[in-house]
């Protein structure tokens, strides 16, 4: 009976090792924020949905002093991109003008900007590994 508590013990640690470092925290922060109206979303996506699809995770932060941040825990090793905006509305929605422009500030991760459309996942992509990140990015 020993055994089979330390062998139980002994599996239970190496299951929580095994998890540990198979996944990482992305801690993103937005520093130029105009007001503290509203609150800024964030989404967490992959390369077949970014753009295009609800993301692999998503949270929502208020605004302090112009700031708000957030951090993404146990995200699996890969390749991702974030978005985030100013939802200044509250509607959880990002709003556009009729000719497609945005109406709510918006930031990318690598701070990406695409003149001419929505932008490309090469420029905004990411590894995640087995270390924690730390990233800022700019609302346009």
């Amino acid at each position: 009976m020993k055994k089979l508590t330390v062998l139980i013990a002994l599996l239970l640690t190496m299951s929580f090792y095994a998890q540990t470092e198979e996944s990482s925290k992305i801690s993103v922060k937005i520093e130029n924020i105009k007001t503290n109206d509203g609150s800024v979303l964030f989404g967490l996506y992959t390369q077949s949905t970014f753009m295009k699809a609800k993301p692999e995770f998503m949270a929502k932060s208020e605004v302090v002093d112009g700031v708000a941040q957030i951090t993404f825990e146990n995200v699996p090793k890969g390749t991702y991109a974030i978005s985030c905006f100013h939802d200044m509305n509250g509607n959880d929605q990002m709003d556009f003008e009729p000719s497609g422009m945005p109406k709510e500030r918006y930031g990318i991760s690598n701070n990406a900007v695409n003149m001419y459309g929505p932008p490309e996942w090469e420029e905004a992509k990411f590894e995640v590994a087995n270390k924690d990140i730390d990233m800022n990015i700019k609302l346009n």
